[in-house]
């Protein structure tokens, strides 16, 4: 029996990446996983969560399309019943500097990083009220709230904004028995930060992860599994006393005072 047996999970972003990782440790502790996601890899990751033996579907969906969310919703309903947790996880970065960045892109960010954490929750939340339980575990950043670099403006923005979001969402809910948790990565060994290591150098994207990782207290980036474990604890009764609250899980990136200074 594990941690998360019985439960129905519901997560955004599950095609790559941190969404992926939550996806298989969701599974691994007994959640029946509905993977939502644009891309058509969700279907090979339910497959081969079946095929280890869980509990999987896959449903297209673009968080940024309020009408794709209604539908994955009942698809996931229709399959298993109820949802108990959502994993609002599916986010954006594209770098860019803040007078060039044009208004299509910062839409972007926000069509996807906050609407679809938005309208995702709306469309779940009338099932977790009703069983009077349920957790919402949103994939922050330490960017935005905490940190940022260069070229984030619209990355850093929207994920801080998810922040409050929590944050007021969890005591709204919290009559309904309801947890609401932020988690705020730093760098994971993603196919995002890999894009973003290629946008900061296309020649050499590699030479800038280690860098990366070299600045990191732990010396390397995290792996999504590592990410997948905290969204677990989350998503259990184990955290039924954590509500509104922001964890960090970034191997002590955002600890330094520089880089520069030191004995």
């Amino acid at each position: 029996m594990g941690k998360l047996t019985g439960k129905v999970a519901f997560i955004t972003g599950a095609s790559k990446g941190i969404g992926e990782g939550i996806a298989k440790v969701y599974a691994k502790y007994g959640a029946k996983v509905i993977l939502a996601a644009r891309s058509n890899r969700i279907e090979e990751i339910a497959e081969n969560l079946r095929a280890n033996g869980y509990e999987a579907i896959a449903v297209r969906m673009d968080v940024s399309n309020k009408g794709d969310i209604e539908r994955a919703v009942e698809c996931g309903i229709k399959a298993f019943g109820k949802i108990d947790i959502l994993v609002n996880n599916a986010g954006v970065c594209k770098l860019g500097k803040f007078l060039e960045m044009s208004e299509e892109d910062r839409d972007f960010h926000i069509d996807v990083n906050i609407k679809g954490v938005w309208n995702t929750t709306k469309a779940i939340l009338p099932y977790l009220i009703k069983n009077n339980y349920g957790k919402i575990v949103i994939t922050s950043s330490v960017t935005g709230d905490m940190v940022a670099d260069p070229g984030e403006t619209a990355y850093a923005m929207t994920k801080a904004a998810l922040v409050g979001f929590t944050k007021s969402l969890a005591v709204e809910l919290a009559q309904y028995k309801i947890n609401v948790n932020a988690i705020c990565p730093g760098y994971v060994l993603t196919p995002m930060a890999e894009g973003i290591a290629k946008q900061s150098d296309e020649k050499s994207p590699d030479k800038v992860l280690k860098g990366i990782a070299d600045a990191v207290p732990l010396k390397r980036l995290a792996e999504p599994e590592e990410i997948g474990e905290l969204a677990a604890f989350l998503g259990s009764d184990e955290s039924n006393y954590i509500t509104g609250t922001q964890i960090v899980i970034d191997g002590g990136s955002t600890l330094p005072e520089t880089i520069s200074v030191g004995i």
